[in-house]
């Protein structure tokens, strides 16, 4: 009978019922517990397993550059790093409130990491993450421009709840990858949330476009709620 239970909920997908039953089982804790107990514990592990299913798939589709967090982060004073913004940021309530985060810093300074890290806890408070190296991003984006599936691919960005940018201003933007972003700023101003890291400090990506009007209107609609982070020192590269 307790082997067909155990068969009978993972039958039905109930993965984290049909574990917690069988930890039940080993334990003997089965025959002790009022059937109200017994349930009240499996909807629990059943719980946490989708929630961690939930969570591994979002990181593996997010496809950060880095598996980081912000538990590994370092606030070695030389970088700059204030400790107390990391800390408020980490609850994620710049999402639900559409703000954006401009990280900014020289070569190897730890940009890419620093927003690998809010993209992982972004996705363990459960929000969708996309992460791409801008470049990339624009060439998909054209792509999809071509090929007359662009609503679709500015839809798709427009729902994720954090879009990471990653090596922004590394190349200068032809006038139609302006407008391109441009549209997907617009789609999520206010509404969604965006992560650009940069070697340029962003008065200086007047620099990578050269549509003035463009540049103002992205700048207005990232700058206007921003949290705004600048490493300094030395490349980390080095040190490893």
């Amino acid at each position: 009978m307790e082997q067909q239970i155990e068969s009978k909920l993972k039958q039905l997908r109930l993965t984290g019922m049909a574990q917690g039953w069988q930890t039940l089982i080993q334990s003997r804790q089965h025959v002790e517990l009022t059937l109200n107990e017994g349930l009240e514990l499996l909807i629990q592990r059943e719980e946490e397993e989708r929630k961690n299913s939930r969570f591994l798939r979002m990181i593996h589709g997010a496809r950060f550059r880095y598996q980081a967090s912000l538990e590994e982060l370092s606030y070695d004073p030389k970088r700059g790093l204030n400790k107390a913004q990391i800390m408020a940021l980490a609850s994620c309530q710049y999402i639900k409130k559409g703000e954006s985060i401009l990280i900014s810093g020289s070569t190897g300074c730890g940009k890419s990491f620093l927003s690998s890290a809010f993209g992982h806890q972004a996705c363990l408070h459960g929000f969708t993450v996309m992460y791409a190296n801008t470049q990339k991003f624009m060439q998909k984006t054209k792509m999809a421009r071509a090929d007359g599936s662009i609503m679709k691919h500015l839809d798709k960005i427009a729902k994720v709840s954090l879009l990471i940018l990653d090596d922004f201003g590394l190349t200068k933007m032809d006038q139609q990858q302006q407008f391109d972003l441009l549209e997907v700023i617009e789609d999520r101003h206010g509404k969604t949330s965006t992560i650009i890291a940069s070697q340029l400090p962003p008065p200086s990506w007047f620099d990578v476009m050269s549509e003035s009007t463009v540049a103002d209107a992205i700048l207005d609609r990232l700058v206007h709620s921003s949290h705004q982070i600048e490493l300094k020192g030395e490349t980390l590269r080095k040190k490893r």
